[in-house]
């Protein structure tokens, strides 16, 4: 009942000034009047993993991608703004990176999960037949501490997506872990939370063949 009671009063909160992001979404659209995206783009939309995906267009060379990833955003607030980075670009595909910050910020897998299930639930009432693909939260070794939600939340969202038509959980955390179980400590930024170029080399092995 509350998640859709969320969705209900959704659409009258989404233009709140002062509600976060509000700065980076508005440079989203400044730049969308001023040079038109790509048509029916590959979106990726989400937290900072995205946002300093730079290289995705020499990643995924043909392929009409466009990037909207935001801040150090969660799934509440890529719901917020889901009607203005996501919905009118009428994506061929909508690739999401998000959660890991919910987790960060004290939501428990289980709430992380019923987050991403609001969300997802919300863009296919929008967009039925778009194919969505869910890049699982990432093993940061500064967050070791929160590995145990992020395995409940991917298992949560890996089990929810494989029940779903046209949607696929995309498991990078393989090539982002030693033998041993730990994050390769290369991957990393010195914050060793964001990634280096050499950790997006290994997401674009493991996202390319997920991708129309």
């Amino acid at each position: 009942m509350l998640r859709y009671l969320f969705l209900f009063l959704f659409p009258f909160c989404v233009t709140a000034q002062n509600a976060p992001f509000e700065n980076e979404i508005r440079a989203f659209e400044k730049t969308d009047s001023a040079t038109p995206p790509p048509r029916r783009p590959i979106l990726f939309t989400g937290s900072s993993s995205i946002r300093f995906w730079s290289s995705l267009a020499t990643d995924f060379p043909g392929k009409p991608v466009l990037n909207r990833g935001f801040g150090g955003s969660q799934l509440s607030d890529v719901m917020r703004y889901v009607d203005r980075i996501v919905i009118p670009y009428h994506p061929k595909q909508i690739v999401l990176y998000a959660g890991e910050n919910d987790i960060a910020a004290g939501q428990t897998g289980q709430q992380t999960f019923d987050r991403f299930v609001t969300l997802f639930e919300y863009i296919r009432q929008k967009l039925p037949r778009v194919p969505f693909a869910f890049i699982a939260i990432k093993p940061s070794p500064s967050r070791r501490k929160y590995f145990a939600e992020n395995d409940t939340a991917n298992r949560l969202i890996k089990d929810y997506l494989a029940k779903q038509k046209k949607a696929r959980f995309v498991d990078i955390r393989p090539v982002m872990l030693q033998a041993n179980g730990q994050p390769v400590p290369e991957l990393f930024r010195q914050d060793s939370l964001h990634m280096l170029p050499a950790g997006y080399e290994r997401w674009t092995t493991v996202v390319k063949p997920y991708l129309k």
